[in-house]
């Protein structure tokens, strides 16, 4: 499998940058906040979202997939159980 050159230079960069910092994870996160605040750009911290709790015999809605496949079979797709 061929390697990627934008994976493998991002790569690079964050290995070169942990090793900063002796990979102390700690470390890089003050590090990062003290970037943060010295951009002088606002940051903003959305409230989490609630999400209703499920309780027993409620069902999930679900979204139903498109039905791109004709009696001829699927077009485009790999269906290994094909017939």
């Amino acid at each position: 499998m061929a390697i990627d050159p934008i994976v493998a230079e991002v790569r690079r960069a964050r290995e070169a940058y942990a090793k900063q910092f002796n990979y102390d994870v700690h470390a890089m996160w003050r590090d990062l906040q003290e970037r943060q605040h010295q951009s002088g750009r606002p940051v903003i911290s959305l409230p989490p979202k609630r999400i209703e709790p499920v309780t027993a015999g409620t069902s999930i809605p679900r979204r139903e997939a498109p039905n791109t496949c004709s009696e001829g079979g699927c077009q485009g797709f790999f269906t290994p159980f094909q017939a």
